[in-house]
């Protein structure tokens, strides 16, 4: 039986390493109309709000909104320059004012964007809201300014007390997860390698994928360089330039476009004890989706058996295999084992025992704009017309993370 969200708060405090978030119940009030991308590259040198401008114009030309109609923008905080209302109106011509919040954007944002747009179009803030985030990280790398290793080492703490002693960027972070994940439950080598040759195969026929027509056989995935043990280079996220953009309205007003709307039926947000510190946290081989799937899963009255396709934060493929267990998907530890058995691959469905898995890619093989391009990939199975499209899609999960926190977007076919 599924849980209820009174249920679920009465265990909130059950746990000493963690908990949800207390989201109210937004469960088919908001809906996403459109979705647009830039093409996603390496070094650019292309500037982010040009991109994020970029993205939106297709998620507006998707969803046949003029710029006009826009009252509502969300970007991400302190994780890349992004644009702001002013930014929006003089690219468009247009002199509207416009809700604004920071709380939006890629990473687990891409997915509570939405509570915090339900709540906005509740209260009569907004009508129709742009979730937009852009990154130029490839850029700034080889410039040698702003990469992700640079952001985590910018929070004091961290630098005081882990990286004297080795403990950064992030490869070291979830190596050492992962290594304790192969201790514990026996993951092998092999196993861990399903993860990234099977996004890999996804890449190889998604247009859109900067790792298009590169294939990774198991053999030549085990003649990779380590970067960090376990993870080889196939392991590890991409570095990117690009952005992405979606468009939201509520359900009813959704219903008026010309797309198929694809419904919020619930989202979740999870948080561990100890963050951001990742050298604090109290359970290395799980995942704050421990606390956010559930709570997803209640608000959009599912089980994780409803789930016919997946978007999962893939920095790297062990985290990846982590929040899979973590939401439910299979037993705790049994994760490799699943992989390997090709349950990932887009055209291994649930009723064969699968569960298809960042159909575009993923951060290891399509791009790695943090989690937004899951989102717009789930949009598109959803409404039938992915590339890689899974057959009988009616409700798909986005599973984001920052290490410290996840959050668990469900959505579905509008009944």
């Amino acid at each position: 039986m599924q849980q209820s969200l009174a249920q679920l708060r009465k265990k909130a405090g059950a746990h000493d390493w963690g908990a949800a978030a207390d989201l109210e119940d937004i469960s088919g009030e908001v809906a996403i109309v459109g979705v647009g991308e830039t093409a996603f590259t390496g070094a650019s040198h292309r500037n982010n709000k040009a991109m994020a401008l970029e993205a939106i114009e297709a998620a507006l030309q998707d969803a046949e909104i003029p710029p006009d109609s826009v009252d509502g923008l969300m970007v991400s905080f302190g994780i890349a320059e992004q644009l702001n209302p002013q930014d929006y109106r003089d690219h468009f011509g247009t002199e509207q004012d416009i809700w604004f919040s920071d709380q939006g954007g890629a990473m687990i944002w891409a997915a509570t964007c939405a509570h915090d747009a339900a709540m906005a179009i509740r209260a009569k803030q907004a009508s129709v809201i742009v979730n937009v985030f852009a990154v130029d990280w490839a850029s700034g790398r080889q410039q040698g300014s702003a990469s992700p290793g640079d952001w985590h080492a910018s929070e004091s703490l961290k630098a005081a007390l882990e990286m004297p002693f080795g403990w950064h960027p992030q490869p070291l972070y979830f190596a050492t997860f992962m290594r304790r994940h192969m201790h514990e439950f026996g993951t092998t080598e092999e196993q861990l390698a399903a993860v990234p040759m099977t996004f890999r195969q996804h890449a190889n026929s998604h247009p859109g994928a900067k790792l298009r027509e590169k294939a990774l056989s198991l053999e030549a995935y085990l003649d990779q360089p380590m970067i960090a043990d376990p993870f080889r280079v196939a392991d590890c996220c991409l570095i990117s330039d690009g952005a992405g953009a979606f468009v939201m309205t509520s359900t009813e007003q959704a219903r008026d476009r010309p797309k198929p709307p694809v419904v919020v039926a619930g989202v979740g947000r999870g948080m561990i004890e100890g963050a951001p510190y990742i050298s604090q946290q109290k359970r290395l081989t799980a995942t704050p989706q421990t606390f956010s799937a559930p709570w997803a899963y209640a608000m959009a009255d599912i089980t994780a058996k409803d789930l016919d396709v997946i978007g999962v934060y893939d920095c790297f493929s062990g985290t990846a295999l982590m929040q899979i267990e973590d939401m439910g998907l299979c037993q705790k530890g049994a994760g490799g084992e699943f992989a390997a058995r090709g349950n990932l691959h887009f055209k291994r469905t649930r009723s064969q025992g699968g569960i298809p898995c960042n159909t575009h890619g993923g951060l290891l093989a399509h791009a790695y704009v943090l989690g937004i391009s899951h989102v717009i990939e789930l949009v598109r199975q959803v409404r039938g017309e992915a590339t890689n499209q899974v057959e009988g899609v009616e409700v798909a999960a986005y599973a984001g993370f920052t290490a410290e926190e996840s959050s668990t977007l469900i959505l579905r076919r509008d009944a």
